[in-house]
């Protein structure tokens, strides 16, 4: 079914590249809403939906169209997966961080600490066991999802005062999300939970939290993150590539025509490599104006990155034993991971790091 998803894909894709719109004409008007759990001021995140409901309707002739609503418009951001479930909502596009209260499978559908990279990730979700492991999972919610979105790894953690060790971790509240907020706890943080960017800020200012994860360069810039925080760390070890899902109602998506079937899932291939670019693309600047502006970026020393490492690693296994769901996903997971780490140390990883340490002129 996988294989036979793929050539249509594929072949809807081939089309678009040479300007010519697949047959699809004769198929009836359909129209659906799809909730965000983002909000317009997150312009890539919420623009993604933007863009794959824009691809949808250009490959379907204008005959399927998508309305987006950003969050807290039809929907809380929690809500959007109980929308789909019930048949409220025949979309949204949201990530697994959301709900990971109800499951911390969950997390594979967003991001976990010390986990792929945005090309591992990738790999793993076309080539590897992902998508149908997710897809299981999601079955059980009434929904199918179909990746829509990979925004790579998170770049920085912002704290107010320099770290110098593990000790300095104990106490701090962190607002971080999933289980970046439970290995935290483990080094002796308090793990806050989820706040919009102006809360961020404001909780900086009244002292409510020490530091936060923040996104990318590009989106803590436009938060004003640095300016309230202005120690950086890297690399975010709480989160790996970011993966965006697009859910749909079972139901909804079982109604389509085989043609608008390939389209969604043509339209959401699309944009899936579009927002790591995107981010790719602006975050060098971001990075210039960040450190401009006064902000100190800097490694964590490694004895933290070592005890947060071992902590995420611990809490893993844990789950192994408590969560069925969690163990069948997580166990591919690091088997992939292993095996992509042990390709990069003699291909992409040495040549990255010579460039990284030459001067290109």
């Amino acid at each position: 079914m996988q294989r036979r998803s793929l050539i249509r894909q594929g072949a809807l894709v081939g089309l678009l590249a040479a300007g010519a719109a697949p047959a699809v004409h004769a198929q009836a008007q359909t129209r659906w809403r799809l909730a965000s759990s983002f909000s317009k001021t997150s312009d890539l995140l919420y623009g993604n939906a933007e863009a794959f409901a824009r691809k949808v309707g250009d490959l379907s002739g204008q005959r399927f169209q998508i309305d987006v609503h950003a969050a807290g418009e039809l929907m809380s951001a929690v809500d959007v997966l109980d929308g789909v479930k019930r048949g409220a909502i025949e979309a949204c596009h949201t990530s697994g961080s959301f709900f990971f209260g109800r499951n911390e499978a969950f997390a594979f559908g967003a991001a976990i600490p010390f986990g792929m990279n945005a090309r591992q990730l990738s790999a793993w979700m076309s080539e590897g066991n992902g998508l149908r492991l997710l897809r299981d999972f999601y079955a059980g919610f009434g929904a199918i999802n179909f990746p829509c979105g990979l925004a790579g790894a998170q770049r920085l953690g912002w704290f107010v005062r320099e770290l110098r060790g593990v000790g300095d971790l104990r106490g701090l509240k962190f607002r971080v999300d999933g289980l970046g907020g439970r290995v935290m706890e483990r080094l002796g943080g308090v793990s806050q939970g989820p706040a919009a960017g102006g809360d961020l800020r404001q909780g900086f200012a009244r002292g409510a939290i020490g530091a936060a994860e923040g996104l990318s360069p590009y989106d803590d810039q436009k938060a004003g993150l640095p300016k309230v925080a202005r120690y950086g760390y890297y690399p975010a070890w709480w989160s790996g590539a970011l993966q965006l899902q697009l859910l749909v109602n079972q139901q909804a998506f079982d109604a389509l025509t085989p043609e608008y079937k390939a389209i969604v899932e043509a339209a959401s291939a699309s944009v899936q490599t579009q927002l790591v670019a995107q981010y790719d693309a602006r975050n060098p600047a971001a990075l210039k104006q960040i450190t401009a502006g006064g902000a100190r970026l800097q490694a964590f020393p490694k004895p933290v990155l070592d005890a947060a490492f071992r902590a995420a690693m611990d809490l893993g296994h844990e789950l192994d034993a408590s969560n069925p769901a969690w163990k069948k996903i997580h166990l591919d997971y690091r088997a992939f991971q292993r095996d992509q780490l042990a390709a990069a140390r003699v291909t992409e990883a040495p040549y990255d790091a010579y460039l990284q340490a030459a001067k290109l002129r």
